[in-house]
């Protein structure tokens, strides 16, 4: 058996090891490596003792609420939250017994990474149609980098294939707040399923540390065990209760990012580089100079996402005001004229 990996794997949203890479950039840095909203939801006054004492099972309960509202989840599904759904991504594989895995991908590493260490069998496959006979199948939706999505139908027939052979169909919806249509699982959830929803990305506040699990009880019950009592802070709790009740906002967001979507596709069109994929949240582009081109944007003082599966991939997030779409467009026009 392949050792489990344990190194970290390398992640967007590093600036510190960006500023020692190139220590002569300007600041301050902008960051277009991590796919986070850059209009953050307006945080709201945090109570005094969601500070000063340990977080309430009721003040839980409201968040919980709040989400089974949000994410649309039937009263026969329940919802676990956590700090975060890197924390879920990890807790997940030591729900089952050491099986075959099989990742539609390429894809989030940190997946992978998971089930190896918990002594899961991992294989990377490029579509559903080659997941074979494994026992747990895992699919980001929308995918990340890619955007590619699956659709409802698709999923819910692999679950019921699962189901058969007491399998797990894991579905990481980080990216899903903003999808088009109806992206999302969770109002049709298999009893083979277990969803993970982000908080920070969509409502850009990834340092509240706030993710959630959705699937039926069977499942619920030994992740509530793993993730331990007290797991969300007292604040996050009232911020992620506040942000996921606010429609007005939710509706308004989407149609700012739409128009910043656009905005960057136009941007990284004109520098000559191919649009191949992305989310409401980052655009993957793709260009024969892409590593020659993240060096430039480096130096300048912005970062963007790399991969070493496909040195010709850049993934760029949106940029979060004027000086930072002006200066992310002087480089790549600076770029494009001494190509």
């Amino acid at each position: 058996m392949t050792a489990p990996r344990l190194e970290p794997l390398p992640h967007g949203g590093d600036i510190d090891a960006a500023r020692a890479r190139y220590p002569d950039a300007p600041e301050p840095w902008i960051d277009l490596s991590t796919g986070i909203n850059p209009h953050a939801y307006p945080v709201p006054e945090v109570t005094p003792g969601a500070w000063r004492h340990l977080p309430q099972s009721s003040a839980e309960h409201e968040l919980l609420l709040a989400a089974r509202r949000r994410y649309r989840v039937p009263l026969d599904a329940n919802i676990v939250a956590a700090p975060g759904s890197q924390a879920l991504i990890q807790i997940v594989p030591r729900l089952i017994d050491a099986s075959e895995v099989a990742i539609v991908g390429p894809t989030y590493g940190e997946h992978a990474a998971s089930w190896e260490r918990c002594g899961h069998r991992v294989r990377e496959v490029a579509s559903i149609a080659e997941v074979g006979a494994a026992r747990v199948i895992i699919v980001v939706n929308p995918d990340n980098p890619t955007g590619r999505i699956f659709s409802v139908e698709e999923l819910s027939d692999l679950a019921d294939e699962l189901a058969v052979r007491d399998g797990l169909l894991v579905v990481d919806e980080a990216f899903a707040d903003f999808a088009p249509g109806d992206a999302s699982l969770a109002s049709h959830l298999p009893t083979s399923a277990v969803l993970l929803r982000s908080f920070g990305k969509a409502y850009g506040l990834a340092g509240v540390r706030l993710g959630f699990a959705i699937a039926h009880e069977r499942w619920c019950s030994p992740l509530r065990a793993e993730v331990g009592p007290w797991a969300v802070a007292g604040p996050a709790l009232e911020i992620g209760k506040t942000a996921l009740c606010d429609d007005v906002w939710l509706t308004a967001m989407a149609k700012t990012l739409t128009a910043d979507c656009r905005r960057l596709d136009h941007l990284l069109q004109d520098a000559g580089l191919t649009i191949v994929g992305g989310t409401q949240l980052f655009r993957l582009a793709e260009c024969a100079r892409a590593p020659a081109l993240a060096e430039v944007l480096g130096r300048a003082g912005i970062l963007v996402r790399s991969f070493p599966h496909n040195r010709n991939w850049l993934r760029f997030g949106l940029p979060g005001g004027a000086q930072q779409w002006q200066r992310l467009e002087a480089v790549l026009q600076d770029f494009n004229r001494n190509a």
